[in-house]
């Protein structure tokens, strides 16, 4: 197929210039070679095209239908050719990107409307899902995961310092109950579970050299840290969520923060995607606003 539309279109060029010397500068091949691919095409087609003079070149009757058929559709592919290489360097279509629904809201949503104003051509296809995801199985742009959970062979940039985790529970959940001092305490408490997709997650804790994975129960498992913030405000029982999500209703007393000293820091928040070659204008402008080192 493609070396038929290369034939079509080296016949296009010579029958428009009427001149196998200027047909072939303009394609950059000589003309030798240039007169084997009509050639070729004549004979396959068992029709010819192009009557020759020594002086002069001409469409036949043949040629002259043909290249009335053939122009517009060779338009057309040129126009489109043009339009995709145009994404390359103009930012510009749509981006398919995966990201947590914690990542979507401390990450995207706080750039969104700046970047929105300042590439009104783009569009930020969203999808939100729990745990890692294979972007090219899923056919994303990019995404937005934990550093701990995205693949070595991945571009990947950092668009938020390292995060803690905490655990919150509301005044009126600890009236009745002692704040947990160690991870095991937890085991007496009622804890809101967070789902992965290999199954509930298990909380983590480190201080030091000790480090402790407990597996906690409660009356709600749920996919999304700020549905969890939200059961611990109304007294469910315990919640795991990042710092930053939770840091406003510490401040106002709406939730205890207990084991601090049990949280050490993660790595925070990535953009990541497969390759940098012929990366998207439209990528390469997300990477940017996103970028840790512009905030």
């Amino acid at each position: 197929m493609r070396s038929e539309l290369n034939e079509l279109a080296a016949f296009a060029i010579v029958a428009t210039e009427r001149s196998f010397t200027r047909a072939a500068a303009k394609i950059g091949v000589s003309q030798s070679a240039l007169s084997h691919t009509i050639r070729g095409l004549e004979i396959r087609l068992e029709l010819q095209l192009l009557a020759r003079t020594t002086k002069s070149v001409a469409p036949t009757a043949a040629g002259a239908e043909l290249l009335k058929e053939l122009s517009p559709a060779l338009e057309q592919i040129t126009r489109a050719i043009d339009k995709a290489r145009s994404v390359r360097h103009r930012p510009a279509g749509r981006l398919r990107i995966v990201m947590s629904r914690s990542a979507a809201v401390m990450v995207l949503l706080p750039k969104l409307t700046a970047f929105a104003e300042a590439y009104p051509d783009i569009v930020l296809d969203v999808v939100t899902v729990t745990g890692p995801v294979d972007l090219v199985a899923g056919e994303f742009d990019a995404g937005i995961q934990l550093g701990e959970y995205i693949q070595k062979d991945m571009i990947a940039v950092r668009v938020t310092p390292e995060l803690r985790l905490a655990v919150v529970g509301s005044p009126g959940y600890f009236a009745a109950r002692k704040m947990p001092r160690k991870p095991k305490d937890l085991h007496d408490h009622r804890c809101i579970g967070l789902r992965l997709p290999g199954g509930p997650y298990r909380w983590e804790f480190e201080q030091g050299r000790r480090a402790v994975t407990i597996g906690v129960n409660g009356p709600l498992i749920i996919d999304d840290t700020n549905l969890v913030i939200q059961a611990a405000l109304a007294g469910a029982g315990l919640g795991l969520a990042y710092e930053e999500q939770v840091a406003e209703h510490l401040a106002k007393r709406r939730l205890v923060r207990v084991l601090e000293d049990w949280t050490p820091p993660i790595p925070g928040f990535f953009m990541y995607y497969p390759s940098r070659q012929h990366q998207p204008a439209a990528l390469s402008a997300l990477t940017n606003a996103l970028r840790l080192s512009q905030q």
